[in-house]
């Protein structure tokens, strides 16, 4: 497999929708709606969380981190697993994160836990695999970005 080095780039659009007719005249007065796309990719329906006066339907910055350590975490097991001759049968994680509001700084997230649920074929050497996610943590490019601790739970189970 060819190994691509060097810088990436990726452009976002995001625009506010909120505008209730008054924009920001008032904290109350403007939704937290707001739409996020790139390129030919479908939309992703933004929000504040709920907390923050936001919409409890649509994604909000802090699940999108969340979503973003898990998915990469599971892109880089699936690879390592693949090259190390570990088939992976199924992964669902259930990724929980923890922000604390920091008054009147904001706030900042202090933690997130991935607990991956990884399902291989029968005969795979499972403790391999529970290995692998050690190497996928540290070679994570949306972990080695954050300032806050990444933890894994995995939990391996052989296809019956």
């Amino acid at each position: 497999m060819a190994q691509v080095r060097g810088e990436h780039h990726y452009a976002v659009d995001v625009e506010w929708t909120g505008n209730r007719g008054t924009g920001t005249s008032g904290y109350r007065a403007y939704g937290r709606d707001h739409s996020i796309s790139a390129g030919t990719k479908p939309s992703i329906p933004g929000s504040a969380d709920p907390v923050f006066r936001g919409d409890a339907a649509r994604w909000n910055p802090e699940d999108l981190l969340v979503a973003a350590l898990s998915a990469c975490h599971q892109l880089w097991y699936l690879h390592l697993c693949a090259d190390a001759g570990i088939a992976v049968l199924a992964y669902r994680d259930q990724a929980a994160g923890t922000m604390a509001e920091d008054s009147p700084a904001g706030g900042r997230f202090v933690s997130v836990v991935l607990r991956p649920q990884v399902t291989v074929r029968a005969g795979d050497d499972a403790d391999l695999a529970r290995r692998l996610h050690d190497e996928a943590h540290a070679k994570c490019y949306i972990a080695s970005s954050v300032n806050f601790a990444v933890t894994h739970e995995p939990v391996i189970r052989h296809a019956t």
